[in-house]
């Protein structure tokens, strides 16, 4: 058994601890952990790859929209091939329209059993909006003109009428 940690990214700590069976899919996963913060899990989600610095990575979707044969779903990506050591981490979106973002983690492997997924620790109350995010990205652009030489720039003084 996994005990997983899922952060709501708001203001507030609102937090939920699951003990999870590391056999199950991440598509069982997506539904414990969108009924654990009070969700039906009915909307479309996502979960993403992540390092330790919590940099988004590879896109596992609830379903695989890519060509038959190709591409990941929930469906087939198991907890334990994708959480494998202590505190790999995931992002989790749920539902695209609102953006409700979690933080996923793996705290623990016990070997305790049980016979479905639980919630073991509630902390905070989910706010009734998904809380407004941010996006932002490195600017690709800084330091392009830092020290920038035009080579060309000595042909405005050049009289091309001379020629």
């Amino acid at each position: 058994m996994y005990k997983v940690r899922a952060i709501l990214d708001t203001q507030e700590d609102v937090i939920r601890t699951l003990l999870i069976d590391e056999k199950k899919s991440l598509e069982e996963l997506h539904f414990s952990v969108a009924k654990a913060f009070g969700f039906d899990g009915q909307e479309m989600a996502s979960f993403y790859r992540t390092d330790e610095e919590w940099n988004q990575g590879e896109e596992i979707p609830l379903f695989n929209m890519a060509e038959a044969g190709e591409g990941l779903s929930m469906a087939i990506c198991m907890v334990h091939e994708t959480l494998r050591n202590t505190n790999d981490k995931l992002i989790y979106v749920y539902d695209f329209l609102h953006m409700w973002t979690f933080y996923i983690e793996l705290i623990d492997q016990t070997d305790e059993n049980i016979s479905e997924n639980k919630v073991i620790l509630s902390v905070g109350e989910v706010p009734t909006e998904a809380p407004d995010k941010e996006f932002k990205a490195e600017d690709i652009h800084s330091g392009l003109n830092d020290d920038f030489k035009d080579e060309f720039e000595s042909l405005d003084d050049f009289d091309f009428d001379n020629y």
